[in-house]
């Protein structure tokens, strides 16, 4: 077996092969807990149980990988490039997602590699890759690694990188040569981020509410968005980047090394219009293996018809006349409040003949708002 400081630097130059940028190193302990507690405690993680279920978990690292001893913690960088201005019926995806594939996977894959290049150096060793699905705090464990810090938008901030980049974790068994934490943090006075947010989703700097969040919202929340933060989600149709978009720090934003997460054209932007017309199968066909397929066809159709709530005109009738007779009745929700908002006489109409036969309560109580504020 090498030395940990040979070790350590082979693993670095085969995670840098494979398409990861930066690499560094701390020990298989866990960072601090007791923020994280307080955030789930204080119902800012919304839906996702998945979180505070796991609190045992995320207390030692051995839960993931028994008898780690070191983390390598990576970072993948994906596409810098803004989108274009918007035509009328179009919507914005969030740049991490608008590549050729599920990030999730192109990470894995890579993983894998790393993987069996570790057991090349250590054939008894033990060893486990890890991409947003383990009980981890990868932002403080990237920070224990001398990564970066903590940027007042709660994202992983590095001076030579912003913050445009995927956090994976390689666990061993072996020790490893361990970098030094990152201790400054090099926001300032600087509150950009938190005075652009559109829905207000900073209660303080430092501290995010996951359920005012337009990335919360349009992927992770199951059923209607809450109609106060509508408005807000403008024209983000799956996540959001706005935070990002004005970090100063991001004017050092590397392009991705690998093509697979570089824009995928019907992705930048997407066609909100031609949602309305896929079924489960080609929806399925379309985007099983991006990451909009976490929605599923739902989600997705919801945050479709309030973007083009806000951004009403004649282009959005016929997708939302669609959306109104969908099979979902959140989808038929959202597409009710956006035709609330369109204030012509045809979308009335069609609000009043759905009134007529709605079942659905909740869609009901949508339709008759949105005649209401017309």
């Amino acid at each position: 077996m090498n030395d940990p400081a040979t070790i350590t630097a082979l693993l670095r130059a085969e995670a840098a092969r494979l398409g990861f940028d930066l690499a560094g190193v701390c020990r298989a302990e866990a960072p601090p807990l007791e923020r994280f507690r307080q955030w789930c405690e204080a119902g800012y993680a919304g839906q996702m149980h998945y979180l505070p279920d796991r609190w045992e978990a995320y207390q030692s690292p051995q839960s993931v990988l028994d008898g780690a001893q070191s983390m390598l913690v990576l970072t993948m960088n994906y596409s810098s490039a803004p989108a274009p201005d918007l035509l009328p019926g179009q919507g914005r995806v969030s740049r991490y997602a608008y590549g050729e594939c599920d990030y999730h996977d192109l990470i894995h894959t890579a993983l894998k590699q790393l993987k069996r290049y570790y057991l090349s150096l250590a054939p008894a060793g033990q060893v486990r890759g890890v991409v947003d699905t383990a009980p981890l705090l990868e932002r403080d464990l990237a920070q224990l690694a001398g990564l970066g810090w903590r940027g007042k938008n709660t994202l992983l901030l590095n001076k030579r990188r912003g913050s445009q980049f995927f956090l994976a974790v390689l666990l061993c068994d072996e020790e490893l040569a361990y970098d030094e934490p990152h201790q400054a943090a090099h926001c300032g006075e600087c509150r950009a981020c938190l005075d652009a947010c559109p829905t207000n989703a900073f209660p303080a700097p430092y501290l995010l509410d996951a359920t005012r969040c337009i990335s919360y919202l349009t992927i992770e929340l199951k059923g209607p968005i809450p109609e106060p933060l509508r408005a807000g989600i403008g024209d983000w149709m799956f996540g959001c980047d706005v935070c990002q978009d004005v970090c100063p720090w991001n004017r050092h934003a590397v392009a991705p090394a690998l093509a697979e997460l570089l824009p995928r054209d019907d992705l930048n932007p997407v066609n909100l219009t031609e949602l309305f017309t896929l079924d489960d199968e080609a929806f399925r066909q379309r985007f099983r293996r991006t990451p909009l397929w976490r929605t599923k066809r739902e989600g997705l159709l919801r945050n479709a018809a309030i973007v083009l709530g806000n951004r009403p005109g004649a282009h959005a009738l016929a997708p939302l006349t669609r959306g109104l007779h969908d099979a979902s009745a959140v989808v038929r929700g959202a597409s009710a409040w956006a035709l609330g908002q369109q204030s012509s006489p045809a979308a009335r109409q069609l609000l009043q003949d759905q009134a007529a036969m709605e079942t659905d309560d909740a869609v009901l109580a949508e339709i008759r708002q949105a005649l209401a504020a017309e």
